[in-house]
């Protein structure tokens, strides 16, 4: 480590590794001290919103579920909620259970994929998970393991994780049987060792020291530990219906960004596992709450570098929560459904679908005519509401790494770890923007 750093120095990465999409880490210090700092989103916009205008609500989950294949599901999952919504559509016992397994096995596949290949890396000293595959083949043959475990979940389910093609308004177009959910549960059991062995890993991870309290923001549910549904809520006090989140979420547009910033009382807010686990800790699934006391994270926690930490915790949630799922479904038995095939005679107005993605809180909202046409949209994803949380980071952290006398280099890859902690997914977040033509 260096033991001066230069009173004046420009801190500059352009497009930061390990991270979904593209993305510029800027900060300029003179005399010492940080003059400015941001985060730069050049990637360009993609108007999903636009798009679904003019669509029929057949469509829509599978034009938006094309917005990441990381949070496919996720992304269904909101539309239908969504169309569902506007369709005065109740669901049946069985198909919510059937989404709550998928949503959790999304949560699973994108949190293992990011603490093994994306953060491991920066804790053992290597600069991407490939030259790992020598130096650590027990852990990424147990990440390629995991992994491939969670996307086979959704392929049974859905029919494949990345751009899933059974669930439709109101249930599935295919239903998985008795006997297939018995030989996925026990393919699932048999990977709890591996489960166990990435909480002990992690365990003997140090993250780096940083604090700044924030406002985390997630969905809560007085019944469960929320993923798919329930109020939208802040560590602040603030508790309103899914209906409402413009009451909560507060979008504007920056200069350096292609993806709006969001806050809500304070100058920013965070969403994601970090937030999740703030608001809703004591919900969690036994073991979950056991993998948390192993790895020392208690409720609240304001180390923005412990969103990786309470991915962990919630992977242990979401295995387990499977499980449980999966032992009711079996239980019950699979009854077939009939899907509705026509939108109801002359409704019309917006449906709004609020669920929770690997990296924070996601809301879809359509508005409908009368015949199941989308006349509008809005999308808004879980980057977007960390992105000012991000820079709101930067200016805590950078004068923290200066007095620590951290050198350009090392203050460079400690932002590139901050980021990384986010698990942002930029592309998603380059949603909108706002063009004049004159």
């Amino acid at each position: 480590m260096a033991k001066d750093s230069p009173k004046t120095m420009d801190v500059r990465v352009d497009y930061v590794t390990r991270v979904e999409g593209h993305g510029n880490i800027v900060a300029h210090v003179e005399n010492g001290q940080l003059v400015d700092t941001k985060f730069e989103v050049i990637e360009s916009p993609r108007f999903f919103e636009a798009m679904l205008r003019g669509r029929s609500w057949k469509d829509a989950m599978f034009l938006t579920t094309r917005i990441c294949g990381i949070c496919a599901c996720g992304h269904g999952t909101a539309s239908l909620k969504a169309t569902e919504d506007a369709m005065g559509i109740r669901l049946s016992e069985q198909t919510l259970r059937l989404r709550k397994i998928v949503l959790h096995a999304e949560q699973l596949q994108s949190h293992w994929l990011h603490i093994y290949f994306l953060v491991a890396p920066d804790f053992f000293g290597a600069p991407s998970v490939i030259p790992l595959a020598a130096t650590h083949t027990d852990v990424v043959l147990r990440a390629m393991r995991l992994k491939g475990l969670a996307n086979y979940i959704c392929q049974v389910l859905v029919g494949r994780h990345v751009h899933p093609i059974s669930m439709v308004p109101g249930g599935y177009m295919k239903l998985p049987t008795v006997r297939a959910l018995q030989d996925l549960r026990k393919r699932i059991a048999d990977h709890e060792a591996d489960v166990w062995a990435t909480v002990d890993l992690f365990a003997t991870l140090k993250m780096p020291a940083f604090e700044r309290e924030t406002e985390y923001e997630s969905l809560t549910d007085p019944e469960e530990y929320a993923f798919y549904g329930g109020d939208l809520m802040t560590s602040d006090g603030v508790k309103v219906d899914g209906h409402k989140y413009k009451d909560v979420i507060h979008e504007s547009i920056v200069k350096h960004s292609s993806a709006k910033h969001v806050k809500n009382k304070r100058d920013s807010l965070m969403v994601g596992a970090l937030a999740r686990f703030n608001n809703n800790s004591k919900q969690l699934h036994p073991k979950a709450k056991e993998a948390a006391t192993k790895l020392g994270l208690k409720a609240p926690n304001t180390n923005s570098f412990n969103n990786n930490t309470a991915q962990v915790i919630e992977s242990v949630h979401c295995f387990y929560e499977v499980l449980r799922l999966m032992d009711e479904l079996i239980g019950a038995g699979i009854t077939d459904e009939k899907v509705p095939m026509e939108w109801p005679k002359g409704r019309s107005g917006w449906g709004t679908g609020l669920t929770e993605v690997p990296r924070g809180t996601l809301v879809h909202s359509y508005e409908y005519d009368a015949n199941g046409i989308v006349m509008g949209a809005n999308l808004v994803i879980p980057t977007n509401q960390n992105l000012a949380n991000i820079e709101g980071d930067f200016r805590k952290f950078i004068p923290q790494l200066i007095a620590e006398g951290r050198s350009r280099e090392e203050i460079a890859h400690a932002l590139e770890m901050l980021v990384r902690a986010y698990d942002p997914c930029i592309s998603c977040s380059t949603h909108l923007v706002k063009v004049e033509f004159k």
